[in-house]
């Protein structure tokens, strides 16, 4: 930048601003990445909590649901009578300008969709675990697609402040000294040029 900008003292002014705009942008974006960091650390940590609830939920459910299968024969039938669920919605909370997802669903109803007479405790209890694990899997999914989205705006946030780190603050720097040598150099020369003048005189 400096072999394009004229040594004055309005530049020189010009590019200390630039400077001090440039050094004030990165550190509000070093702090907005420090931020998203600690968010989506947190995240990480109840993504691994659910997951963990999923795990042994899924072990329970299919175990409950293995004993029914031996006590009522094939449930196939049977659970066909559960309706598909559409009470999913997603909406959007802002953290630092970026968008994070809140996945909700609608509480279900525990009262069982299939008949007494072809069911027992035991499908009841695979039903019921297996609603638990759908509660989960939409609360890990939220987690999930949250930590992903902090990760992209962390790693767009990085390069930002490394561009202005590593690039554009060097560089006003180094204009800065150049038009500071070349004025202080004018300077040298009128001083000379003056004593010059007066001497001959």
């Amino acid at each position: 930048m400096s072999a394009n900008v004229f040594p004055t003292k309005g530049n020189l002014l010009k590019i200390k601003k630039s400077l001090n705009f440039s050094r004030l942008g990165y550190d509000l974006l070093d702090r907005k990445r420090n931020i998203l960091i600690r968010e989506m650390m947190l995240l990480i940590g109840t993504a691994n909590e659910i997951q963990s609830s999923i795990d042994s939920t899924y072990h329970e459910a299919y175990l409950a649901l293995q004993r029914a299968n031996i006590t009522l024969g094939a449930c196939e039938e049977i659970v066909q009578s559960v309706p598909i669920e559409e009470s999913l919605t997603v909406q959007f909370r802002g953290v630092m300008g970026i968008e994070i997802p809140m996945v909700t669903i609608e509480k279900s109803n525990l009262e069982p969709f299939f008949g007494m007479h072809v069911s027992n405790s035991l499908l009841d209890e695979a039903y019921i675990k297996f609603d638990k694990v759908k509660q989960l899997t939409v609360k890990l999914a939220e987690v999930e697609s949250s930590v992903y989205r902090l990760a992209h705006a962390i790693k767009q946030t990085q390069k930002r402040a490394n561009a202005l780190k590593n690039i554009i603050i060097p560089d006003f720097l180094k204009t800065v000294s150049f038009i500071s040598d070349s004025l202080d150099e004018k300077e040298r020369e009128e001083f000379s040029r003056l004593k010059t003048i007066k001497k001959n005189k």
